[in-house]
């Protein structure tokens, strides 16, 4: 037998005997799913909104670790858009997907922290119409599909009407919420609010350059270091495999820069999240835990080199060994959020409360309220 089919049967092998922990795929029912497109504002005066959206991307993710269907956690799909910037295309009304529905929330944190802003043009019914679009949205009503758009300018400016556009949202499951930076007054008389309630949404108003207020717990540093160890659990493969491992760290690194606004620990707990976590197109323990993938399909080229050469026992003692340090460590996060939370739960019964919400609580709030209408439940 070639190498090449050697290693491919192996593969393929590990898929049908290679023994890891239970995961979604092991019920008869499938994992529920969520989609959510954010469209930010980057026009001129947006700085503070793409600090909030970089900072509390991990935050908004989490939240979903609070509810679940037919007692599975939700995969999670999360797309970005930017419009209103003076450096987009003025015939693609200054809008641009940057990121298309996707699971590897990695590519979203990078792309956040990519954006720049510049004065523009702000068409919200166009950008929302182009992701209704130009989005793969899943067509089952199950699946909680929805819009955050956010931005400063009258909601009703642009060559596409911003209601026609919701209207379309809303036939299609996808329910449009309208997050207005500045005050509700100027939000109401904006249309801010008709576009929601056009599409079952809400109508959502913060303040863009508030801080974000973050209470530090005891546990956050050792779920932080914790978090990194995680990092050496992963072993890439693919040709992009080794850059998307670097990738990896290199979003540590931009949540580090906002620590103080709490980044850091909410990142490592979306890491600690098979659920919401997932790297299944670089990662082979990953892609081991995911039945939906044709491991046949990976080639003697793109596997680490550390597997090359070994024979079939020493790969699936080796990737075995590895998913066993995952959950160990997974296990130990756990325990101590379990700690954190009761921590922040006695802490913010004295902590002051600022008026105006951030873009987190805006939107955190507005998917409580809403997942239900999907079957979702929150967490006993």
């Amino acid at each position: 037998m070639k190498k090449t089919n050697k290693v491919t049967h192996l593969i393929g092998v590990l898929a049908l005997s290679l023994t890891l922990p239970a995961t979604a795929q092991d019920k008869e029912t499938p994992q529920p799913k969520v989609q959510i497109a954010l469209l930010l504002d980057t026009s001129g005066s947006m700085n503070g909104l793409i600090d909030q959206a970089k900072t509390q991307l991990w935050k908004i993710v989490n939240s979903f670790a609070k509810v679940e269907k037919d007692e599975q956690a939700p995969k999670i799909e999360v797309a970005l858009y930017q419009y209103g910037n003076s450096n987009l295309v003025s015939t693609s009304n200054y809008i641009q997907k940057i990121s298309p529905l996707t699971q590897e929330l990695d590519d979203i944190s990078e792309a956040l922290y990519s954006l720049t802003t510049s004065g523009g043009e702000e068409y919200c019914g166009a950008a929302i119409s182009h992701s209704i679009n130009n989005l793969d949205w899943d067509s089952s009503s199950e699946v909680y599909k929805a819009i955050f758009i956010a931005g400063n300018e009258p909601f009703t400016q642009g060559p596409v009407s911003a209601t026609l556009s919701c209207q379309q949202a809303i036939q299609k499951g996808i329910v449009v919420n309208s997050i207005h930076c500045g005050t509700e007054n100027d939000g109401l008389t904006g249309g801010w609010k008709a576009g929601a309630l056009a599409a079952e949404g809400d109508f959502l108003v913060i303040n863009q350059d508030k801080a974000v207020v973050h209470i530090e717990a005891p546990q956050d540093q050792i779920i932080i270091k914790l978090s990194t160890e995680l990092n050496k659990t992963y072993i890439p493969y693919g040709k992009k495999g080794r850059a998307r491992q670097l990738n990896q760290a290199l979003q540590d690194q931009n949540a580090a820069q906002f620590e103080d606004s709490g980044a850091s620990i909410q990142r490592a707990l979306t890491k600690n999240s098979p659920s919401a976590y997932t790297n299944t197109s670089w990662d082979l323990v990953d892609y081991c835990n995911n039945s939906h993938y044709n491991l046949g399909e990976v080639n003697t080229d793109e596997l680490p080199e550390e597997l090359k050469g070994l024979s079939e026992e020493e790969i699936k003692a080796h990737v075995k060994s590895i998913d066993k340090k995952r959950v160990a460590i997974q296990e130990e996060i756990n325990k101590l959020n379990a700690e954190r939370t009761a921590y922040l739960a006695e802490a913010t019964k004295t902590s002051a409360t600022e008026a105006g919400d951030t873009l987190d609580l805006a939107i955190t709030k507005a998917i409580q309220k809403q997942i239900s209408k999907n079957g979702f439940t929150t967490k006993r």
